[in-house]
């Protein structure tokens, strides 16, 4: 286990997701910058540059580290090996938090390298918190779950998004990342009121929040389709309903992703301080209470 000297939690502050393009001025100027999202998948390998940046990073910053290949939503077991490398990584690293995704990625033994939806049905509620409570035993700490960004509903869900998320967190003890811009791309795709999705949430349960920008495409029939890029600025409205987030849920550490089209630093450092901005009058309300 690394030997970190800071105080190893996420700050009410904004991260932003790590870019090994970017660690020179991580480690000369941050800004406003006050901790670090890495990928999990991209840090199992043994040894190498990616490792040894890790390291320095982390002797600096407070980590989250967020899986994409757990595939907690999928229809058979865990798979051991991927299960087993995550844990050396969270042994070694002892990060702030860690995070995956309400969504699966694995069938009948192939990897699909994608987030894809699921139906909210008990049988699903039981897959989940199975797969959930697997891992949270299996690396010794809590869990953060992440609402998706959706292109799809099922008819035979019996449980909106909210209520699913909230039984899953009740049945297993897990935290929820409430992904703003998830939010506003389902709502978009699947015309609903992105803020009485946010009324009906569980906001109790949320630890992180996370921010990115999104692509617009068009479906077959000519309608408005948003796609979670993660390879632009966060969008005007997506802005706008992190306010109502944050005036019902308070200030949480708020990461801002940007995965693609990788931008210059300063351009994402700018991001995470506007993020910090619309949080300060929640900072402020906890200062003076």
């Amino acid at each position: 286990m690394l030997d970190i000297a800071h105080d190893n939690t996420l700050p009410n502050g904004a991260g932003v997701g790590y870019k090994s393009q970017h660690f020179a001025a991580l480690m000369d100027d941050p800004g406003t910058v006050s901790w670090l999202e890495i990928h999990a998948e991209n840090y199992m390998g043994d040894g190498g540059r990616p490792l040894a940046q890790l390291r320095h990073l982390a002797e600096r910053f407070p980590i989250s580290v967020h899986g994409v290949g757990l595939s907690i939503g999928g229809e058979t077991r865990l798979d051991p090996e991927h299960l087993a490398r995550l844990k050396t990584l969270i042994d070694w690293l002892n990060p702030a938090m860690f995070s995956e995704h309400l969504a699966w990625s694995t069938h009948d033994g192939a990897f699909l390298n994608d987030l894809l939806p699921l139906p909210y049905t008990i049988s699903t509620l039981n897959r989940i918190a199975t797969h959930i409570n697997q891992v949270q035993d299996h690396l010794g700490r809590k869990m953060l779950l992440e609402n998706p960004s959706s292109y799809l509903a099922f008819a035979e869900s019996t449980w909106s998004e909210p209520e699913f998320l909230r039984e899953v967190a009740q049945r297993t003890g897990c935290g929820l990342l409430l992904d703003v811009n998830n939010v506003f791309v389902s709502a978009t795709n699947l015309e609903f009121d992105p803020r009485a999705y946010i009324d009906t949430f569980p906001l109790d349960q949320v630890e992180e929040f996370h921010l990115a920008g999104h692509d617009e495409d068009a479906d077959e029939l000519g309608r408005k389709l948003l796609i979670d890029s993660h390879g632009k600025p966060v969008d005007e409205p997506v802005w706008t309903l992190f306010d109502h987030v944050i005036a019902h849920a308070g200030a949480h550490p708020v990461l801002v992703e940007w995965d693609n089209d990788v931008p210059e630093w300063e351009v994402l450092e700018a991001e995470a301080a506007r993020a910090t901005r619309h949080m300060e009058p929640a900072l402020s309300e906890r200062v003076q209470a």
